[in-house]
């Protein structure tokens, strides 16, 4: 159970000290209770109140390490069972198979075209995590060719998936440096799969038939010192297994079952007959508890909905997503292109500077901090006052960048003109068309 504000209080030194960055270390202890701080952060807590801190707030459901490089993330590490309720923290990871028994040229033209999976939305870069490297004829040395191949010449990191332990240790020392994800220990090679994972200090997944064989698995393997495990609960009918996600994340949260405290791991590739399907199923996990999805295949018409899909639901609810404060070029303006305003809610930038290449017309885009709230909305709570937008104006440094002397705010902040216009004497403030479908238009009649 995470502990309270005053219960870090009376674990941290109470020097005061201001090296953490506030000023406080009861204000230190309120931002570590509520997720905004790190422990890091103070440098004089002492060894043993650091591991009381670090074990009393460790989340319910642990948090793992995936892979290393450019691609690497983390799964579980959630505090809540709605979303509404906080926020949920690792978004779910995408994985698609590969087979030992493919050709080497096949294999390289299939991460050629995964890696050119990346997509960019409201300024963020959507791109699949992991391959999933699967022996399919236990021969040793295809897997370990393949698993070299993989870590070795794409992004990707990597999952093993063997339940020979001959083969998997081959795998392993091929790959170990993309810190791979061992999959998966069972009750018959969990003594030997256990003893891999512990001494190349890799996640391992495991797998049973039951919650209950999932919970003696685990206390067998965090027995033997293993720390990151991944779960599979075996169920591939899709009752069955979104009853099993909701079941592992309740008792996990609710009954505080650590056996069951860790990231899943789900396989809507073995779910389905076509990629159609396996998107369906996928999508049910990505909205309840998957941390890693497995399908067949990646593709721009599965992968593309699913990245939008938990782009929606690992967003922050109590933090819009917000662009930087300051001055925007939008197609080389010049000192005589138009000058125009707005928030910094990221989708509110990301229309309206869309628009704006859309007209053709070189801008100057100013971008004016709103805490991340659309105009309207902005407007209404005071955000987006006239006094605020001038002085802003005025500070942003765009007077240095243009002849002319016209600002032009928008459609749904009209009510701010004249207040816009004594902040900025001489200034001549156009009101723009309320939406920015129609921007384009009226940029170009102008």
């Amino acid at each position: 159970m995470a502990l309270t504000g005053m219960q870090i209080f009376k674990l941290l030194p109470k020097t005061n000290c201001k090296e953490c960055g506030v000023p406080t270390c009861l204000a230190f202890a309120m931002n570590l209770a509520s997720g905004k701080a790190e422990l890091d952060s103070c440098p004089y807590v002492s060894d043993e109140a650091r591991a009381q801190l670090e074990e009393a707030s460790a989340p319910p459901i642990r948090q793992v390490e995936i892979g290393k490089g450019v691609r690497a993330t983390k799964s579980g590490g959630e505090t809540v069972l709605y979303r509404h309720e906080k926020t949920f923290f690792n978004p779910t990871l995408f994985a698609g198979v590969i087979t030992s028994d493919s050709a080497t040229a096949d294999v390289e033209t299939k991460l050629k075209a995964w890696n050119a999976l990346q997509y960019e939305r409201v300024g963020l870069n959507l791109r699949p995590e992991l391959a999933a490297v699967k022996d399919v004829n236990g021969d040793k040395g295809a897997f370990a060719a393949l698993a070299k191949l993989v870590a070795e010449t794409s992004e990707f990191n990597v999952i093993l998936m063997s339940d020979n332990a001959e083969v998997m240790a081959a795998g392993v020392e091929a790959a170990a440096f993309k810190n791979p994800i061992i999959y998966c220990a069972t009750d018959a090679n969990a003594d030997d799969f256990g003893k891999i994972a512990l001494d190349n200090n890799l996640p391992l997944a495991i797998k049973a038939d039951s919650i209950d064989g999932l919970i003696a698995l685990s206390d067998k393997l965090t027995g033997m010192g293993l720390k990151d495990l991944i779960l599979d609960t075996g169920s591939r009918e899709v009752k069955q297994a979104l009853e099993d996600q909701v079941a592992l994340r309740r008792a996990a949260l609710k009954d505080s079952n650590r056996s069951l405290g860790f990231p899943t791991i789900s396989f809507p590739c073995e779910m389905a007959s076509n990629l159609d399907m396996e998107a369906l199923i996928a999508g049910m996990y990505v909205s309840k508890y998957g941390g890693i999805v497995v399908l067949s295949d990646l593709t721009t018409e599965v992968l593309f909905p699913l990245m939008l899909e938990r782009l929606n639901i690992f967003t922050d609810p109590q933090r819009p997503m917000t662009v930087t404060e300051g001055i925007f070029e939008i197609g080389n303006p010049d000192e005589n292109s138009p000058v125009m305003v707005t928030t910094n809610f990221a989708l509110t930038y990301f229309i309206v500077s869309g628009e704006i290449e859309a007209s053709k017309v070189p801008a100057w885009l100013l971008i004016k901090d709103s805490e991340g709230l659309s105009v309207l909305t902005a407007w209404a709570a005071g955000k987006f006052s006239g006094d605020d937008v001038g002085i802003f104006v005025k500070k942003s440094g765009i007077m240095d960048k243009v002849k002319h002397t016209e600002l032009i705010i928008p459609g749904y902040a009209a009510a701010i003109a004249g207040d816009v216009e004594e902040e900025l004497p001489g200034w001549t403030i156009t009101v723009g068309p309320r939406e920015s479908a129609h921007l384009a238009g009226f940029l170009k009649s102008r």
